[in-house]
Parts: structure tokens; sequence; C-alpha cells
């Protein structure tokens, strides 16, 4: 009876440490679910970002969202997305409730694709706070910002914010600085794009300032230190929101954005397309791409596009779009300072940028006032400082200081070629014979007598000035044939501490 209690009692015994186990199994198995859930919560939460009403909202200004413009600038699964559950850190002006709190705040980032390459990418986020910059947003900017400069890759930031977050003061400010901070450092190392998606005001403004180029979204995005409001009360001005910071005032008038977009898909293709011409990093050579145009190919409109009389204008687009690759060229600020055309476009496959004089806009007063001593001084500085292959084309005329500055032999030009219809000389013979010829009985005669001297290529062929007078239809096949040649150049500067580029 004894032997058979002692039994009984152990077999309590060992239900109890079974039961005792399993209750401790379901305990530790149960607490993992709940982080999974936790951690689903939370990125379903990150997901929506202000929640769905904010969305809807955002749609109806025709505007898309942050993730929806990541998604379509970037190759499809490619984007691997970072600090999704970072949260900002106030506490102030009941910051602190769970409504104010959003998983990834008030802006997403991360890494992707465009066509293969790679690139890191910030959306501000408008449905979360106005897209404002907390400390948080601002860590997380400065983080990817850190990493492209690290592994050597583009930055894109997707400008659409209503500025500092104001409950969190100074905090806010220091946080633009972190980022101010670093596209100076990224600056000439890694390329930097701004996509003004948005409004985008105050402090903010001075990142896509910083950045290489900055383009607009018209009707929907806002560049300036001061809205329309504060303008009103300072100045009695009123002023529009388009009027005072639009992609129009911009693109035409100030110049600070490069080009503006019809729509927010619109934007985000043509971003797609010309991320494709630039280098990943300064230490990496701009994407070749293949070319089904032929190197050697002679455009004959070229022979005849130059009009004789040398006061008619021409097109200076039209001698680009004959000589490129496909009849592609990607226009910057074709709106602004129509008096010059630049862009990027491609020769036999490799990236160039295209620098020409446009002779259907003529100078005057404006451009004196406008200060293009200064500005012409930069042009010039870019031109001698550039260690890049530089090929030089003079199609007609190359008077005084524009022949020096338009990447003249002069200023280390590698190739330079005129056309028969060119004229470099001091200046235009009308006004040189009225200085040399002054009170001369045949003002006509001696007009010929000087054309005939100086206002023709001879002058700088004879003094290696220009390296060949070539047909204007084997001009493509010449370049193409040089950048081949020049695809291997290298130059060697001074050192200096920094360079002083006339501002």
């Amino acid at each position: 009876m004894a032997a058979a209690m002692r039994v009984a009692a152990s077999g309590a015994r060992i239900r109890v440490v079974v039961s005792g186990l399993r209750a401790a199994v379901r305990s530790l198995c149960s607490q993992p679910v709940s982080i999974n859930e936790r951690i689903e919560d939370k990125r379903r939460a990150a997901l929506l970002g202000g929640g769905q009403r904010r969305i809807d909202a955002q749609h109806k200004r025709g505007k898309l969202t942050a993730r929806e413009r990541i998604h379509l600038l970037l190759d499809p699964g490619s984007f691997v997305e970072s600090d999704m559950f970072v949260e900002h850190r106030c506490s102030d002006f009941g910051m602190a409730a769970d409504k104010n709190k959003f998983p990834g705040d008030s802006v997403v980032t991360g890494r992707g694709r465009i066509n293969g390459r790679l690139v890191y990418v910030f959306s501000q986020d408008f449905t979360v706070f106005g897209g404002s910059l907390s400390g948080a947003h601002a860590q997380k900017i400065c983080k990817v910002m850190d990493q492209a400069m690290t592994v050597g890759a583009p930055v894109i930031g997707l400008n659409d914010s209503g500025g500092a977050r104001i409950q969190e003061g100074v905090e806010s400010l220091a946080g633009y600085a972190d980022i101010f901070l670093r596209n100076v450092m990224a600056s000439g190392v890694i390329p930097q794009i701004s996509l003004i998606m948005g409004p985008c005001a105050g402090g903010a403004v001075y990142s896509p300032a910083l950045t290489d180029f900055t383009f607009m979204v018209k009707d929907t995005s806002y560049l300036f230190i001061t809205g329309p409001d504060v303008v009103k009360s300072v100045t009695n001005e009123d002023v529009t929101q388009e009027e005072l910071g639009g992609a129009r005032t911009h693109t035409t008038m100030s110049g600070v954005a490069h080009r503006a977009f019809e729509n927010d898909v619109d934007a985000l293709c043509n971003l797609r397309e010309f991320f494709n011409y630039l280098p990943l990093s300064s230490q990496d050579l701009a994407p070749i791409r293949e070319c089904h145009d032929p190197s050697d190919r002679l455009v004959p409109e070229l022979d005849t596009i130059v009009p004789l009389e040398s006061t008619k204008a021409y097109n200076m687009v039209d001698i680009i779009h004959s000589v490129v690759d496909e009849r592609e060229f990607f226009e910057i600020m074709p709106n602004y300072a129509k008096n010059i055309v630049v862009g990027f476009a491609r020769m036999n496959g490799r990236t160039v940028g295209i620098v020409g004089n446009q002779p259907k806009v003529a100078s005057g007063t404006a451009q004196e006032y406008g200060g293009i001593i200064r500005h012409g001084a930069k042009l010039l500085y870019a031109f001698a400082e550039a260690t890049v292959p530089k090929v030089t084309v003079i199609t007609r005329k190359a008077y005084g200081g524009a022949y020096d500055v338009m990447s003249s032999k002069h200023l280390c030009g590698d190739v330079n070629y005129a056309w028969p219809t060119a004229e470099i000389a001091v200046m235009g013979a009308k006004g040189a014979v009225e200085i040399i010829f002054k009170g001369h009985e045949n003002v006509e005669a001696a007009q010929a007598e000087y054309i005939n001297k100086f206002a023709n290529p001879f002058p700088a062929a004879v003094r290696g000035f220009v390296d060949d007078i070539i047909q204007p239809s084997s001009t493509r096949a010449r370049i193409c044939c040089d950048l081949d040649v020049l695809a291997s150049k290298k130059v060697q500067r001074p050192w200096r501490k920094h360079a002083n580029i006339p501002l």
C-alpha cells in the first residue's frame, strides 16, 4: 500500500513537471508571435503614412504619395527601405501621444536601382505632419547620404515638405544644417539631384540649391524663403505662391531650377532618363550605351545650315540634334538664359555635355545689367578648370572674348575645329572698319578687305589655334573619333586648398 502511494505521488510530480514545461513552452512560443505581430503592425502603419484620408487628399491635389514616387522612380522590386521604424522624439505640445507617432516619421529612405544602377533616395511624406522635418527625419536623410558617399552612389531627394517642424524648435534647424553639411561634402564626389514635388520653404530651400540639379513639377511645387503672407505683411505686395516660387518663376526668371515637368509621373520618368547620363561617382566613368547610330555618319544638311549672310540667325539646337546619337538631347534650363544652350547627349554611346551659343537670341543692355561679365567669367573658369575631354567647333562668329571663353585652344581645348563659315576676329567687320578706316572714302572696299583678311577661319588655322577647318557634314564623325582617342586622357593639376570660381 505504501509503495503504491509512493508511485502515485511520483506520478503526480511527473504530471506537475510536464504541465509546468508545457506552460513554459507555450509562454516562450507566444512571446515571439506577439513581437512579430507588433512588427507587422508597425510595417503596415508605416506603409500608410499619415493614413488613408491624407493619402486621398494627396491624390486629389494631383500628387503621388512618397512611396508611390519611389516605386515609380526605381526599378521594380529594387527598393530596400531603411529606418522604417524610426519615430520622432519630441514630447512637447502633445507630440508624445500615440496619435502623433508614425513609424518612419515624415520621410521614406533607402536604396534601389535605376536601370540596374545603384542610387540612394529619400522621399518626404506630406501625409505625415505635412512632410515637416524633425530631428529623426533629418537623421534618416543624413544616414542615406553617408552611405551613398561611402559606396560612391548618387543621391536623389524627392522634396515635398512644409519646412521645419515647429514643435521641435532648434532640433529641426540643427537637422537642416546636418543635411547642408553633407550636401557640401558630397559636392563633386557623387551626383546629387533634387526633385521638388510640393512645397519647399524657408531654410529647406538651401539643400536643393546646394545639389547639382534641381527639377520641379509645374503647378504643384514651390520654392521660396518666405511665403506670400510674409511678403504681404513686410512689403505689402500681393503675390501668389506660383508667382513667388513656382516652377515657371524658377525656370525662366531666377534660374534656381534646371527644368520643370508637367506632373509627378512625367517628372519621375524624365528623372530616370536623366540619371542614365550620369556617372555613379567621381571615381566612375559615365555609362556607355550600345549605339545603333553609326559613329561615322555624315550629316549633309549641316553644310547649308549656316546662312551665307552673317547677320541671319540659325538654331544651334538643330545642329546639336543632327550631330548626337539618335537626335536625343536632354536640355538643361531650356527656358532660362536662352542665348546659350546646355545639356546632355551621347556620341557613339558615350555621355557628353554640350554648351553652345544660340545665335537666335541677341544680347543688349539687359545682359550688361544682369552681370554678363561676372557670369562670363564663371563660364571661362569652368572651361579652363575642366579636365574632361574638350572638343570645340566654331560654326560662325567667334568674336573677341567669346572666342577665348568658349573652350579655345588657349584654355586647353583638346581638339578645336572651325567650319568654313567661321569668323574668328576681335570684332565684327562693320565695327572694326569704323575704327580702323575712320574717314576712309570707300568704306565698302575697306570692309571687304577686313573680311578677306580676318573674318574667316584662316588667321586662327595658320597659327594652330584651330586644328582643322572641316566640312560641317563630317562633324559627327570627327567628334566621335576624337572622343575615342581622348577616352584615356589624364590631367594633373597643381595642389591647392580649394578653387575660387568667381561667384
